[in-house]
């Protein structure tokens, strides 16, 4: 501002010496002014420093306390923690110390229980010492004793030694009757623990008494070949044909020197029966390699289970029995291929259940639901020979898992008398199985061989000494003793029956299991008048 008014000043003034005079001045004044604006840059210099050293010193007054503020905390904190191990210390040394007291009363327990003990002890041994004397004292006063009854006993009877050890002998020999009865009995049960042992001797004997007649039609099955050239394509090149043929149908095909035939065996009748057909159709066709033969056997098995299931529904309509599972009408068409004692499953199944049906309508039950049970009774039959168990159990828990009702099961589980008969329907089946299994003829029996079996196994059951009487029943399955209640004893009568048993075995040949069952009953009887 004072430059522009100086050029200002100068424009408007024309003298020289003013000019001049007006440099200095303004020269002077400038001068001053810079040394003015000096002075005011240096006050508030100054002034900056002075509030720079007072906000410096604030900040150190403020940093100091807070420094000590949290000297003070972490002081404080550290006595926190201290004085809490302190105390987690003391508690530790508290408890010790409450330990060790209580291991010092058990210790002094332990010790009084042990000066308690040492003296019961002393005092056993004591009373102990007496007895064994006393003991001794006795021993002798009763050999003594025995002495002289002994001599009063040959005095009184007369009897010398040897006869006195006769008449003892006798005794024990009856005592050792009943005796060997207890053991027979007890062993029976420990053998129950080792069924699966006795279960395969059972079977071994059942196959070995087999009538070679019957094993071979039961078992095995024949097809005509035309030539004996046939056989040689059979077995194929290093036996692959026949190996190939008896693995996918399970069956043993034997071909020996028997001209025109060759022989397929096996104990499942539906694979036996597969087999047969498939071995017709690989003849009658000439193509036989592993390929056909798998091809076939396939087929034969396709069209198996077609004639099965038309077995089951015709043997369900002959009977008129109605809302049966798929399966189960399969398996009951499977029975059409198994037998039984020579007689045909299938058949049987039917005639015992037209037979339940008529006893039911006598005794004026469900006919329908009779007839259910006796076509299904034997069901299990179809399936032995893939499961474990009788035929009765496989036949129940089949039944029960395809919906039947518990009478039918029941009728499956308990037709044999291997459970207790509960159901009325269990027993009009059973009644009906008997009726048809032990009619002369149904089982390929004359009426006299029928009747000599049944007088042989009353004659060896009461050869034996305390049978009053014997009955065979259950078509020769079953023999039903009873004995002599006065002659016999529980225990005898065990051994009766274990020794009947086994006579069977030794002199008879028959197929399957006879079961004998001795009954000994003691009645009293008085009239009050």
């Amino acid at each position: 501002m004072l430059e522009i008014s100086s050029l200002s000043l100068l424009a408007a003034i024309d003298s020289p010496w003013l000019m001049v005079l007006i440099i200095v001045a303004v020269a002077v004044f400038s001068a001053g002014a810079i040394k003015f604006i000096d002075h005011l840059r240096k006050k508030d210099v100054e002034h900056e420093t002075r509030a720079m050293r007072e906000r410096a010193e604030q900040d150190i007054d403020t940093r100091r306390k807070e420094a000590e503020l949290e000297l003070k905390e972490s002081a404080i904190k550290q006595k926190a923690d201290s004085e809490r191990e302190m105390a987690e210390v003391r508690k530790e040394l508290h408890e010790r110390e409450r330990q060790l007291d209580k291991r010092d009363d058990a210790v002094e327990q332990q010790q009084d229980q042990l000066r308690k003990q040492e003296r019961m002890v002393e005092s056993s041994q004591r009373k102990l010492a007496e007895k064994i004397e006393e003991a001794g004292r006795r021993d002798e006063e009763l050999t003594k004793l025995l002495d002289l009854q002994r001599q009063t006993l040959h005095e009184l009877s007369g009897l010398g030694k040897e006869e006195a050890a006769a008449r003892l002998l006798e005794m024990l020999d009856q005592e050792m009757t009943q005796q060997t009865g207890a053991i027979i009995a007890k062993h029976e049960k420990q053998i129950a623990e080792v069924v699966d042992v006795k279960a395969r001797e059972m079977l071994l004997t059942a196959i070995q008494r087999y009538a070679a007649a019957h094993t071979a039609e039961t078992t095995t099955s024949t097809v005509d070949i035309p030539n004996d050239e046939m056989k040689g394509r059979i077995i194929g090149r290093e036996g692959r044909n026949i190996r190939a043929f008896e693995k996918e149908t399970g069956v043993d095909v034997i071909i020996d020197d028997t001209p025109g035939v060759v022989i397929v065996s096996a104990f499942d009748p539906v694979r036996r029966e597969v087999a047969r057909m498939a071995l017709s159709k690989l003849i009658t066709d000439g193509r036989i390699h592993p390929g056909r033969i798998e091809e076939v056997v396939g087929e034969t098995q396709k069209e198996m289970d077609g004639h099965v299931q038309r077995w089951g529904e015709a043997a369900a309509q002959e009977v008129q029995v109605h809302g049966l599972h798929e399966r189960t009408i399969h398996l009951l068409g499977r029975l059409q291929l198994r037998t039984s004692y020579s007689q045909n499953v299938l058949r049987h199944s039917i005639e015992v259940a037209f037979l339940s049906g008529q006893i039911a309508s006598e005794l004026g039950m469900d006919p329908a639901l009779a007839r259910r049970c006796g076509l299904l009774h034997d069901i299990g039959k179809a399936a032995d020979h893939e499961a474990e168990g009788g035929h009765p159990k496989i036949g129940a828990d089949l039944l029960k898992r395809y919906g039947e009702g518990p009478e039918v099961v029941h009728a499956a589980l308990g037709h044999h008398d291997d459970i207790r008969l509960e159901n009325p329907f269990t027993v009009i089946v059973a009644t009906a199985d008997a009726c048809s299994a032990s009619r002369p003829g149904a089982r390929r029996e004359t009426l006299d061989r029928y009747i000599k079996r049944m007088e042989e196994l009353e004659a060896i059951a009461t050869g034996f000494n305390g049978v009053h009487q014997a009955f065979a029943i259950q078509a020769g399955r079953e023999v039903r003793v009873i004995a002599n209640a006065k002659n016999t004893t529980d225990e005898s009568a065990a051994k009766i029956c274990h020794d009947i048993a086994r006579k069977f075995e030794e002199q008879l040949t028959y197929p399957g299991e006879i079961k004998v069952t001795v009954l000994r009953e003691s009645r009293a009887t008085e009239l009050a008048k």
